[in-house]
């Protein structure tokens, strides 16, 4: 049985050539999926155990599983602390570890600085500790993963609700239209960020409650663009056709309208991703996002604020967010142009 091979058809071709003609979204989307690869494995890269230990011939992956202090000939039964320069002797004794390039998990605290935390950058620590003693490129490399893996989801949930929302007001209009803008109106209006903040002081904040009350207020975004489309496409003789012949209301907007309105749609998601991830590191700035002790890029700028003397605090965060950001935007205005219809060759 010979498997055929997928191949593009002729328009998905042209606007995937267009947006390679774009090098400076091409090259940014391959820059920000290798950090983001790196940051996904981000326990592989900075992690306070060994990625693998040799001891009497057999193999530990502390990272994937949990060893008690007597495997190694310890003494306590609790977990073993690979720090702890006690357990080290033992396995080094009758084996080796191999351990991840940055030796820090992004709640590790380092007790042996050679001054008061904040530290400054060091062999050790490269970007230094932050106020507490915790090393503060672990916490850059989860704090960014969180971010990331936050604005997908908030950007995915809020294009699928704003959508179907946008779809139903367009395709059927009249009264559902109508109170739908009003409603829109109305919401659209509120301080969302205020709201955001007394809502997340009712109770302790964590990644799905800021998500859950974040999609509250972000799913407004693309209602515009797809009911406009829906509006336009419901009069073409296509769709008509499609209603004479008894085609289902349900089939008509999957198949035959939303591919038109998925264009604007895609063309806006990199925008929402990037306004997502600054939304949440602007609640964290405040200290009304995650919680305490969460690797955060805005709880890392808030330290650069509180602590003055060390700048390599609020730099580092300005620094990391700058450079996702402005790759987000780069690629949202390729894929802008690979779908606009101005710039077919």
């Amino acid at each position: 049985m010979k498997i055929k091979p997928v191949t593009m058809n002729p328009i998905t071709r042209e606007r995937w050539s267009r947006f390679r003609a774009h090098k400076r979204g091409y090259w940014s989307l391959w820059i920000f999926a290798v950090l983001f690869v790196i940051c996904l494995f981000a326990e592989v890269v900075a992690n306070d155990k060994p990625l693998v230990i040799n001891f009497k011939s057999d193999w530990y992956f502390p990272i994937v599983q949990q060893y008690a202090e007597t495997d190694f000939g310890g003494e306590f039964e609790a977990e073993a602390d690979f720090t702890d320069p006690y357990v080290v002797e033992l396995i080094e004794a009758d084996g080796y570890m191999i351990w991840p390039l940055i030796p820090f998990h992004y709640d590790t605290i380092n007790y042996n600085l050679s001054g008061p935390a904040p530290s400054p950058p060091d062999r050790v620590n490269w970007l230094g500790t932050d106020d507490k003693g915790r090393d503060v490129l672990a916490r850059i490399i989860y704090g960014f993963r969180v971010s990331v893996l936050f604005g997908f989801a908030l950007t995915i949930i809020s294009t699928l609700i704003g959508v179907a929302v946008g779809a139903c007001q367009g395709y059927y209009g009249g009264w559902l239209d109508l109170f739908g803008q009003r409603f829109i109106e109305v919401w659209s209006g509120m301080p969302t960020l205020f709201l955001l903040i007394i809502l997340s002081s009712f109770v302790e904040p964590n990644f799905w409650w800021l998500l859950s009350i974040m999609v509250l207020f972000s799913w407004m975004t693309l209602v515009g663009v797809v009911r406009a489309e829906f509006l336009r496409c419901r009069n073409l003789d296509y769709v008509r056709a499609a209603q004479a012949l008894g085609v289902s209301d349900s089939r008509i907007m999957l198949r035959h309208m939303l591919p038109n309105a998925m264009v604007a749609s895609l063309t806006m998601m990199p925008f929402i991703l990037s306004g997502s991830v600054t939304t949440l590191t602007s609640l964290d700035f405040l200290g009304f996002g995650l919680p305490a002790g969460s690797p955060s890029l805005g709880e890392l700028l808030a330290q650069g604020k509180t602590n003055l003397q060390a700048p390599w605090l609020g730099l580092s965060a300005f620094v990391v967010l700058s450079i996702m950001l402005s790759l987000l935007v780069f690629v949202g205005e390729a894929v802008r142009d690979a779908f606009d219809p101005h710039h077919q060759k």
